[in-house]
């Protein structure tokens, strides 16, 4: 990479936040400077460029053409050094920091709340926590681990197993006694609430219950269990869910569970970590915690309200 074609960093701030507010003034105020200031990087910019980046339009700045494609170009970038530097400053001169990607139910309904009792083991741990729904690169991104959801397939990575997702056919209690829901028959007849990533749950589970019917696969759906848990607990329809993402709806009796046929799913939730990262100290106590938080999740499922 040569350096020659690459601008000064504070130009290029100054052209993403003109552009971004479509006036210098306002790019000023935002970068505490003058207006003047942030005016001379910009021209020094399209110097550099050889380029006009604004058409000046009385007291408006307009993008030129030139001007759309280097921002669009650019203002990843930006993002990126940004995102970079603040993850760097989370480290604080620690190594004990703990990249992790999670999906976002998995995340906000089991993980989240068990993190303190982790702290308690490992105080000088802190985490970066990010969403990611599916597998991505480790080399190209800085994770020390992820949870997956599926087969226990990841490039370059190693799979722990963690436990499958066994879901039950939970509504509201108003919405049961409405209905009159008593026999596995009945919910063929009501609102069924369908998991979009797993289309065919509600056929498997009525085969699962010895219910023959056509109208498996009818009803709205939904991209996560969050919103189809919420929808079934306000009276929408019947859904089925994993007991553990609805540990606290079952226990305040917000949602109940209908009927003891429980849907085993093929696929599991899995602890994934590149190879190269094994040997650091914050990812084996993780991941060995992770595995005793998720061999205990059978036992907390079986206390739950029916």
């Amino acid at each position: 990479m040569k350096r020659g074609f690459i601008p000064p960093i504070d130009s290029l701030i100054a052209f993403e936040s003109a552009a971004r507010h479509g006036s210098f003034t306002r790019a000023a105020e935002e970068l505490f400077l003058t207006q003047g200031a942030v005016s001379k990087q910009v021209r020094l910019l399209e110097g550099r460029l050889g380029v006009e980046l604004f058409k000046r339009v009385r007291q408006r700045i307009v993008l030129t053409d030139a001007g759309r494609l280097y921002l669009h170009d650019i203002r990843g970038t930006l993002e990126k050094m940004t995102t970079a530097t603040r993850q760097v400053m989370s480290f604080g001169g620690s190594e004990d920091v703990l990249n992790l990607a999670v999906l976002p139910t998995f995340g906000t309904r089991w993980l989240a709340g068990r993190l303190p009792r982790f702290h308690e083991r490992y105080p000088e741990a802190s985490f970066n926590l990010s969403v990611r729904l599916r597998p991505f690169d480790f080399d190209a991104e800085p994770f020390d681990g992820a949870i997956h959801y599926g087969e226990p397939v990841w490039a370059r990575a190693i799979c722990e197993p963690l436990f499958p997702e066994d879901v039950v056919p939970v509504c509201s209690r108003s919405f049961r006694d409405r209905y009159g829901i008593r026999k596995p028959e009945d919910l063929c007849t009501v609102m069924r609430l369908h998991q979009s990533t797993r289309p065919d749950a509600w056929q498997r589970w009525f085969m699962e219950a010895g219910v023959e019917t056509d109208l498996a696969f009818q009803g709205p759906r939904f991209d996560q269990f969050t919103m189809i848990s919420q929808a079934a607990a306000a009276g929408l329809g019947v859904a089925l869910v994993p007991k553990f993402f609805i540990t606290e709806e079952l226990k305040s009796g917000a949602l109940v569970t209908l009927f003891d046929t429980t849907l085993k799913l093929s696929s599991a939730y899995h602890f994934v970590y590149p190879e190269n990262r094994t040997l650091r100290p914050v990812v084996k106590t993780f991941k060995a915690w992770l595995q005793e938080e998720a061999k205990d999740q059978k036992d907390r499922e079986e206390l739950l309200p029916g």
